[in-house]
C-alpha cells in the first residue's frame, strides 16, 4: 500500500471527524477520508478544538505552509488544554512542487511544546494512533510529520488498537502563570516519552528519520528521542531538525503552578461596566460559553465562571460552533480573527449563538479604537441591544438551532480599572 492509502486507513480508524484545507502533498488523504473543506486553516484546527471538548477526535489534514495559519490557537491549546485527541497532519513539500517555500513543519514542536511524529515506511498505519494517544496523554495537540517521498512510497498498514484516552482542560483555578508552570510539567513527560517510545529503533549507526534511509531510525521526533550522541549523525529529508535539536532538554521545574488561591486574587469586570448585567443572565440560566480572549475572558473567573475554554483571539466562534454553541467575544476579537470563522459557520448553518460585547475598544490594551462593526456585519443579519436592555437580552439569549449574531452595545467607563475578587 501506498503512504496515502496507510495513513488516510489509519485517521478513519482512529479519528471522529476531519477538517482540511487541501494542498499539495495531502490532498489525496484528505479526499479519502471525506475531510470537510474549511475557509482557512486556523478555522479547521479551531473546530476540531471544540469537537474535542466534546469528546470527539479531530484531525486537521493541512499542508506545510497552512501550518503557519494555526499557530495562534495551536500554542494556546497548549496551556488551555485538550479532552480527546487533536492530530494535525502536516504534509511537507520539501521540493517545492507546488508551494512558495520548503518550510520544515517539525519546528512548530518546539515553538508550541507539542509532540511531533515523523512516521517511516514501517511506523506508518501506527504513528496515526500513537499521535491521538500522545495528544490525550498530553492534553495538548500532535502533529505528524509527512513528505511526499513517504505518501508516494509503499508502507506497511498499521497494526495497533485503537487506544482511547482522555485528556485535560487546565484546572480552573489556575492563573495564567499557573497554566504556564502546569504545562512545563506535562513537557517534561514528553520527553520520557519520546526516549522510550517502540516506534523508534536503535541498532547504531546512522539514524534515518521518516523516509531518509539509516541502520537506526527515529519516528518520535520531537521531544529528542535519544541522547545527543546517538543522534549526532542523522538523514533527514528537510533541514536538519533532528540533528539540531538532539541536545535539548526538559523545561525545568519552576514550583508548584500557581493557583488564585495561593496569589490571593483573581481579575473580574470593571466595577461599572455596562456587560455585568449580560454575564450575570448567562450565570443564572446556566448557559456555558466559550471565551475569547480580551475583556470577555474574565467571565471564566470568579464570580461568574460560565466560561469552559479559551483558546486565543477570535477562536471562540469556531470552538463554540462544535462544543457549546455559545461563543462569546468582543468587536475587536471579532474582526481580528473570528470574522472568517463566523463565515464559515454561516455558510454551513451550524447552530451557534455569538454574542458580541461592542464597546468600540480595545479594552485590554489601553481602551484603542476599534473599526465599527456592523459596518462588516450587515450579511449576517445581526441583533444589535443595549447592554442596559435586559428584558430584551433575556428574549435573545436562547440556543439556537440555526447561526444567530446577537451584538450587545455598551460603553466603558472612563478611567476604570478591572477590578479584583478575592480568592
Amino acid at each position: 500500500m501506498k503512504g496515502t492509502e496507510v495513513i488516510a486507513g489509519s485517521l478513519r480508524t482512529c479519528a471522529d471527524r476531519f477538517y482540511t484545507v487541501p494542498g499539495y502533498p495531502v490532498t489525496g488523504i484528505a479526499d479519502a477520508v471525506g475531510a470537510e473543506l474549511v475557509i482557512n486553516e486556523r478555522v479547521a484546527l479551531e473546530y476540531a478544538l471544540g469537537d474535542s471538548l466534546s469528546g470527539r477526535r479531530a484531525a486537521v489534514i493541512i499542508k506545510n505552509v497552512g501550518l503557519n495559519v494555526c499557530a495562534d490557537p495551536l500554542v494556546n491549546a497548549t496551556t488551555q488544554g485538550v479532552r480527546a485527541g487533536v492530530v494535525i497532519i502536516a504534509g511537507d513539500d520539501i521540493y517545492a512542487r507546488g508551494s512558495q517555500n520548503t518550510q520544515d513543519s517539525r519546528y512548530f514542536g518546539e515553538l508550541a511544546q507539542v509532540p511531533v511524529i515523523e512516521p517511516d515506511p514501517e511506523t506508518c498505519g501506527d504513528a496515526i494512533s500513537t499521535a491521538f494517544e500522545a495528544s490525550e496523554r498530553f492534553s495538548r495537540v500532535a502533529i505528524v510529520r509527512i513528505t511526499s517521498v513517504l505518501l508516494e512510497g509503499d508502507m506497511r498498514a498499521g497494526t495497533s488498537g485503537q487506544l482511547r484516552g482522555q485528556g485535560r482542560l487546565a484546572a480552573p483555578d489556575l492563573t495564567m502563570q499557573g497554566r504556564v508552570q502546569a504545562a512545563d510539567r506535562v513537557a517534561v513527560e514528553m520527553f520520557a516519552w519520546s526516549r522510550a517510545s517502540p516506534l523508534n529503533r536503535w541498532k547504531g549507526g546512522v539514524v534515518g528519520v521518516g523516509a531518509a534511509d539509516g541502520d537506526s531510525h527515529a519516528v518520535t521526533v520531537y521531544p529528542p528521542p535519544h541522547n545527543a550522541d546517538t543522534l549526532a549523525t542523522t538523514r533527514e529529508l528537510g533541514r536538519p531538525f533532528v540533528h539540531e535539536h538532539r541536545c535539548v532538554n526538559p523545561p525545568e521545574d519552576s514550583g508548584k503552578p500557581e493557583t488564585f488561591g495561593a496569589r490571593g486574587f483573581c481579575r473580574t469586570f470593571c466595577r461599572d461596566c455596562p456587560f455585568i448585567s449580560l454575564m450575570e443572565i448567562l450565570k443564572k440560566r446556566g448557559m456555558q460559553v466559550i471565551c475569547d480572549m480580551g475583556c470577555a475572558v474574565l467571565a471564566g473567573n470568579p464570580p461568574y465562571r460560565i466560561g469552559t475554554a479559551c483558546y486565543a483571539l477570535g477562536s471562540s466562534v469556531a470552538v463554540a460552533a462544535k462544543s457549546t454553541h455559545v461563543a462569546l467575544i468582543g468587536d475587536f476579537a471579532l474582526l481580528h480573527a473570528g470574522i472568517n470563522a463566523l463565515i464559515d459557520v454561516y455558510e454551513k448553518h451550524y447552530p451557534l449563538l455569538c454574542i458580541v460585547l461592542k464597546n468600540d475598544s480595545m479594552g485590554m490594551t489601553g481602551g484603542q479604537p476599534v473599526y465599527d462593526l456592523e459596518r462588516y456585519l450587515a450579511w449576517a443579519d445581526p441583533v444589535t441591544c443595549p447592554a442596559g436592555e435586559t428584558g430584551q437580552i433575556k428574549n435573545l439569549l436562547k440556543l439556537p438551532r440555526r447561526p444567530q449574531t446577537l451584538i450587545i452595545e455598551g460603553t466603558c467607563p472612563e478611567g476604570c480599572h478591572h477590578e479584583t475578587v478575592e480568592c
